[in-house]
């Protein structure tokens, strides 16, 4: 079965990529999604005064949280679906993860919001873009479903 792997971080935007996929408009059916969410890494201060029981739960809320909406999009649509929660740097951890379960595609939402921008700070659309081995779906949300959740 094909594997699909959905990045998202909670957003309108994520959860326009979702929609994308249970409206069929591109991918082929028969698919498994994979629904991940990247926590950034603690810093060594941090881990310096806070148990990795406590890291480990932040980490875990954090990613059930981030991919609640998009997964009861895709269970709405009875498309199978897993969750991984992992940590570290967003777009590495979303391209090994995409070629440890060899996916057809990785399918993000974007925020569009210009290349300046993305220069200044950095796009993790963009870097999964730059050094993914499969093809990249980017998902821009229109102006409803941005207006329907905070980002």
């Amino acid at each position: 079965m094909p594997q699909i792997v959905l990045a998202t971080d909670g957003s309108a935007f994520s959860d326009a990529a979702a929609r994308f996929i249970v409206d069929g408009k591109l991918l082929q059916s028969g698919f498994t999604v994979h629904v991940i969410h990247v926590s950034p890494d603690v810093t060594g201060q941090v881990r310096a005064f806070v148990s990795k029981e406590t890291i480990d739960a932040w980490h875990q809320e954090a990613s059930e949280k981030a991919m609640a909406s998009v997964c009861e999009i895709l269970g709405a649509a009875n498309l199978p679906f897993e969750r991984h929660a992992l940590h570290g740097f967003a777009p590495e951890r979303i391209v090994a993860y995409a070629k440890s379960v060899n996916a057809g595609a990785i399918v993000m939402g974007t925020h569009g919001r210009g290349s300046f921008f993305d220069a200044v700070i950095g796009s993790v659309a963009g870097r999964v873009l730059a050094q993914a081995e499969c093809p990249v779906v980017m998902v821009k949300a229109g102006k409803a479903e941005k207006a329907d959740k905070p980002a």
